[in-house]
């Protein structure tokens, strides 16, 4: 079985930021010139996360932060880590650190108006993802 690993950097200049990652996986599908698999996108940030939304309406990205926020508010004084950052640690648990992909003929499969997110809680930073390629 073939298998090929990417490694990319995102630099978040946000506190709480949803950035599109859809066209870096395809490029890696591309280069992995594996036809028919999966892709699993991994982010290794204990407050971050990778998820699957809308891609044409800008409005849902700000509704998920909205609704992430006022689930678990940056700010509660019943938050016990004195980092400050126990949202983010609940909103990248909620969210996910990984999804998988199905690769059929070279691309992708998303729904029509689906879009891969990488999602940080707790920037700015540069962040990290990575994407395992596999064929089978």
């Amino acid at each position: 079985m073939r298998q090929t690993l990417y490694k990319h950097t995102l630099s978040i200049a946000e506190k709480q930021h949803l950035v599109k990652i859809s066209s870096l996986i395809h490029q890696d599908i591309e280069e992995s010139q594996i036809s028919d698999g999966i892709a699993v996108v991994y982010c290794p940030g204990s407050t971050a996360g990778i998820a699957v939304s809308e891609k044409g309406n800008p409005d849902v990205v700000r509704d998920v932060i909205y609704g992430l926020e006022k689930a678990f508010p940056s700010m509660n004084r019943s938050y016990r880590n004195m980092k400050g950052n126990s949202h983010a640690y609940l909103k990248s648990a909620v969210c996910g650190l990984s999804t998988t992909l199905i690769i059929d003929q070279g691309k992708l499969i998303l729904g029509e108006e689906q879009e891969v997110y990488f999602c940080e809680f707790d920037g700015p930073c540069d962040c990290e993802f990575y994407v395992k390629v596999m064929e089978g």
